[in-house]
């Protein structure tokens, strides 16, 4: 297959069809079912994004209260889910913490399923699936920052939203409306990108007519890697190594001499600009501002205007709201884990959608190892060949 044109990583390959989200290259904005992210962002509580994601339009008011009132019936931790939790070491990973708690819930809720095809489950109780998961996410990734910290669990508030609620079981406390307001946003940023790795991984697993829980699974596994969802995470290790803005241009230059890869920047769609930068940028703003941290903006700028004039490479998504949610509060372990939490619902949205019309995902490999070879002495079973011979007649 010398002549294959192969495509590494799959880039530019059309895979499938979605409705469910696609970056305008006119306007370079992230479209959630037509609509631009950042409008969502500005105007939306992410509860309304999630029904968009799955429903395809935005709720009315009267679906966002019925949809309001039954996710707020799932976000208590189970005392089987929690026990899982506490029986790992304090110093796993809190990716891999989330995943435990995601496949123990799958656990749960597909036993009894005479065969793994039961466990498959209809679009109506995968919905109901999804937003379950949606519902109790929180309640996973807070719980786990809090244990490290030597913490309780802090039970769910049916008074708040769940922006606010998410706060409060990861704090203890009710959260000034301005950070409710950046964390929400920050939410609805990283809703859902179409057929990125994880989502892509999710789709893959589901082809198979795996359950949602498997998919999730796998797609948890791929948002782990830093070059996918824990880029968050390294952003935070940056700014905490070059420590200020004076310190930019010396470590730049030392990180570019060792060709080190500069996370926060860069994206395989974006060429120019990730289009959800703005707006996340915004809401870092508005805490540097709420914490009184203007050193925080200082080292973003230094470093962005720096990286920029020498590559020519724009910052993603990740870089900004690293920053943002050290300011919140959140352990820099945790980035990612809340990255699954808003991912949650693109990664559902495109399960169903894959359920809807399903093709067992299985692409072709150029093989570029040894020519045949055989073993010395081995004697081919003739019976064998025949049957080789024939497929028509092995088949069944």
């Amino acid at each position: 297959m010398a002549d294959t044109d192969i495509k590494k990583g799959l880039a530019g390959v059309v895979a499938d069809e979605t409705a469910i989200s696609k970056v305008n290259p006119e306007t370079n904005s992230l479209l959630y079912r037509g609509y631009p992210v950042q409008e969502l962002a500005a105007t939306q509580p992410f509860e309304a994004v999630a029904y968009l994601l799955w429903h395809g339009e935005l709720p009315t008011e009267e679906q966002l209260a019925g949809f309001r009132a039954e996710e707020r019936k799932h976000r208590a931790l189970s005392p089987v889910v929690k026990d899982a939790i506490d029986r790992l070491p304090l110093d796993t990973h809190p990716m891999d913490e989330v995943r435990t708690a995601v496949s123990v819930i799958g656990a749960i809720e597909t036993a009894g399923t005479g065969n793994v095809l039961d466990a498959v489950g209809t679009p109506e109780e995968n919905l109901q699936r999804s937003l379950q998961l949606f519902a109790v996410l929180p309640a996973i990734v807070s719980y786990g920052q809090r244990r490290r910290r030597g913490e309780a669990l802090v039970e769910s508030r049916d008074d708040l939203d769940y922006a606010a609620n998410f706060l409060w079981l990861t704090f203890g406390e009710e959260a000034d409306p301005v950070v409710v307001d950046a964390f929400n946003r920050s939410m609805i940023l990283y809703a859902e990108h179409s057929f990125n790795a994880s989502t892509f991984t999710a789709r893959v697993i589901t082809s198979t007519l795996s359950d949602l829980y498997s998919a999730v699974v796998g797609a948890i596994g791929a948002l782990k890697g830093p070059l996918h969802g824990g880029a968050n995470e390294a952003v935070m290790h940056i700014f905490d190594e070059i420590g200020s803005a004076d310190n930019v241009v010396e470590w730049l230059d030392a990180a570019l001499a060792e060709k080190r890869k500069i996370m926060g920047f860069g994206h395989r769609v974006y060429k120019r600009g990730d289009s959800r930068v703005p707006t996340m940028k915004a809401a870092l703003d508005t805490l540097v501002a709420h914490y009184d941290r203007p050193e925080v903006a200082e080292l973003y700028t230094k470093l962005e205007d720096e990286f920029v004039s020498r590559k020519g490479i724009y910052p993603n998504l990740d870089y900004p709201s690293g920053p943002a949610y050290n300011l919140i509060g959140y352990d820099t372990l945790t980035f990612t884990p809340l990255f699954i939490a808003a991912r949650i619902t693109g990664w559902t949205a495109h399960i169903l959608e894959q359920q809807a019309s399903n093709a067992l995902i299985r692409p072709l490999s150029a093989y570029n190892g040894a020519d045949e070879r055989h073993i010395e002495g081995y004697v081919p079973d003739t019976a064998a060949l025949d049957v080789q011979e024939r497929p028509e007649e092995a088949a069944g």
